[in-house]
């Protein structure tokens, strides 16, 4: 409750926003400072059963080293709830705070599931058609090794299965050309690994310019790659604000409207909120954490794993 730009007043105000959209079986624990959190379900008239409070007295704020925040903050919201989802009691946490603290976080006190590498983080982009094409890594692992992004591959094609239904995902690797020759060592030799690997239905290279066009689901690439991909993005539908130009399709770029993305290979299900998230930004945070925790899937990467 207390991580982000505009945290507690938007977290609070999301909280509020979401609870009629909830399945009457989920449970929300608000973890973070008890008195602001009562005083404003008060001032609400909120009384719900599926509601619960953790109080937590520390904050990890945006500016702290991360490690040293979550080692030197056990009280913090961030850390408690990580305590919490190791030990089973809720099953899934969601922060729009220290994305460092998050995931140092997540390899900490969950660690990384048996046989991953590095875990990653997965954003899933609307396509025309109305399917989705699961970029990953956006952001965690900015120097990788090609075997990673063969792993990166088998993850988001669990993603794509187990939460958006997506069967026999088509997987494609961003480059700067079709041909398997294009790119740096790193993506040749991917480009290899990825095309060799029988459990995946790899159908080569996708140029950026081709992302949107439907023919693949998944799409791999480093970190480094793929936060200045969404960031683009993000940064495309600012300037569409700007412009005042209205539509549809574009209006599905804005970043609200998804709230959070998973971060895959850890062992629990972890969902990274934007750390401007406004209210409406993390109701749907919530609502995406409910859809993975239903999905169960952490549960399903581990299994596959083992």
């Amino acid at each position: 409750m207390m991580g982000g730009d505009y945290a507690p007043l938007a977290t609070l105000e999301g909280v509020a926003g979401v609870l009629q959209q909830l399945g009457p079986d989920s449970q929300l624990w608000l973890i973070g400072d008890q008195t602001t959190i009562d005083e404003f379900l008060s001032r609400q008239g909120l009384k719900d059963d599926r509601l619960f409070v953790v109080h937590a007295s520390e904050v990890i704020h945006m500016d702290e080293n991360p490690i040293r925040a979550f080692q030197q903050k056990p009280d913090s919201s961030l850390a408690k709830g990580y305590a919490l989802l190791a030990s089973q009691k809720i099953d899934v946490l969601a922060s729009a705070g220290h994305s460092g603290a998050v995931m140092v976080g997540a390899m900490h006190a969950l660690k990384a599931i048996e046989g991953i590498v590095r875990p990653c983080v997965a954003s899933a982009f609307p396509l025309p058609n109305g399917r989705k094409n699961i970029l990953l890594d956006v952001g965690i692992n900015v120097e990788c090794k090609p075997e990673m992004l063969v792993q990166f591959a088998q993850l988001g094609e669990i993603y794509a299965r187990e939460v958006w239904g997506i069967n026999k995902a088509r997987v494609g690797l961003l480059n700067t050309g079709s041909e398997k020759s294009k790119g740096s060592p790193l993506y040749q030799k991917a480009h290899e690994l990825l095309r060799s690997e029988a459990s995946l239905n790899f159908i080569g290279n996708i140029e950026p310019r081709d992302f949107f066009d439907g023919n693949v689901d998944v799409t791999v690439c480093d970190g480094f790659t793929g936060n200045i991909f969404l960031k683009q993005a993000e940064g495309f539908y600012k300037l569409l604000q700007q412009r005042k130009v209205n539509d549809d399709y574009l209006s599905l770029f804005n970043y609200e409207q998804y709230g959070g993305t998973p971060v895959l290979g850890v062992n629990g299900n972890v969902i990274l909120g934007h750390g401007v998230s406004s209210a409406l930004a993390i109701s749907n945070m919530i609502l995406a954490s409910e859809k993975v925790a239903s999905a169960n899937l952490a549960q399903h990467i581990k299994k596959a794993f083992q």
